[in-house]
């Protein structure tokens, strides 16, 4: 029996459990965002560039006009170029529940197609986001019925404070590394001594490793598996050169507004305080197509309707929360494909 034959009897009957959990979940956040004064949106998935980083990997397809000409188009990798459209309208307190799509992404936490929920909250910093989490935890547990989240042998307490620890301690507490110590405040970053301490924590680095591919590999070798047991783990202030579409943070240019929520050891969500300077996004865009183009030999075209968009955006918080993983982990599914409804197949 494979796991492609999810529509058997027997193995739905099995599945019904969990998925109905979903739904139970899904409910209850709908709730709590109702309760705190979110308007949930819909944006089209069909886009024009599905995001610009680096190893952002989209799906495509061409729109055929009333011309007859086919345009190249992408299935979105993420909501967010069109929630911040809407914000840039107007619009203040916003939340989607969106199936997005991501290529060469499947496994035990990954699927081709999944379901993101994300929200941004107009005018406040980005720690509320923070609890929200805390919140939206608290939910998946009680709508689950569960004590306690569950992947494989980890677990967590949904109904535990967060822990909260910059990425910079993390890197000294459980590698060794002092991570600041290769990022100038320009931004700049030292490979070599990044990766010289690396190597030291035992981190085997190749020889064509970018600063970017030694700090993944002491994050995912070194860091992550210490996160989110007992508690979740909130992992803040991501080094600026990892900032993606988030503004330095004001205390220290080496470092900006990110943090990333883990359970279990599963990443399951990412936060930004927002960039808003059009001028910055588009260079950070423009530099990760760059090495997009030297690694894959392909590149994404810039959403210049967003960019433009940016010049008119408030400042905002925002968060992008892998809903798949959140209800795998409060039903001890062994996969995010097992509390999705109806899988992708696999044609492979």
């Amino acid at each position: 029996m494979t796991d492609s034959q999810w529509w058997r009897p027997h193995r739905h009957a099995d599945r019904r459990p969990a998925l109905l959990a979903r739904n139970r979940i899904q409910r209850a956040i709908r709730d709590w965002l109702d309760a705190n004064d979110f308007t949930e949106v819909d944006p089209a998935a069909l886009v024009v560039s599905p995001g610009n980083e680096t190893h952002l990997h989209g799906f495509a397809t061409q729109m055929i006009g009333n011309d007859a000409r086919a345009h190249p188009m992408y299935l979105h990798t993420s909501p967010e170029f069109a929630m911040k459209r809407l914000l840039a309208a107007g619009e203040t307190r916003i939340a989607a529940f969106s199936h997005v799509w991501r290529n060469r992404e499947r496994g035990p936490l990954h699927h081709p197609e999944f379901t993101m929920l994300e929200w941004y909250r107009a005018g406040q910093d980005y720690k509320v986001l923070m609890d929200d989490c805390a919140d939206f935890l608290m939910l998946a547990g009680h709508a689950a019925g569960a004590d306690l989240l569950r992947y494989r042998d980890a677990t967590c307490d949904p109904y535990a404070s967060p822990e909260r620890i910059s990425v910079a301690d993390a890197f000294q507490d459980f590698a060794g590394v002092d991570l600041l110590a290769s990022i100038s405040p320009e931004g700049q970053t030292d490979r070599a001594l990044l990766a010289a301490q690396a190597q030291a924590a035992g981190v085997r680095c190749g020889a064509d490793d970018t600063w970017s591919d030694v700090f993944s590999r002491v994050l995912a070798e070194r860091v992550e598996p210490h996160l989110g047991h007992g508690a979740a783990t909130i992992l803040d202030r991501y080094p600026a050169p990892e900032a993606a579409l988030a503004r330095r943070a004001p205390d220290d240019p080496r470092v900006s507004e990110r943090f990333e929520l883990y359970a279990c050891g599963v990443e399951l969500a990412n936060g930004f305080g927002e960039l808003t300077d059009p001028v910055e996004q588009r260079a950070r865009f423009t530099a990760d197509m760059d090495e997009r183009a030297r690694i894959y030999g392909e590149t994404y075209p810039l959403d210049e309707d967003f960019l433009s968009a940016l010049e008119l955006m408030p400042p905002a918080s925002g968060i992008a929360l892998g809903f798949d993983r959140l209800v795998m982990l409060a039903t001890s599914a062994p996969s995010v494909a097992a509390v999705i409804w109806a899988p992708v197949a696999d044609p492979g």
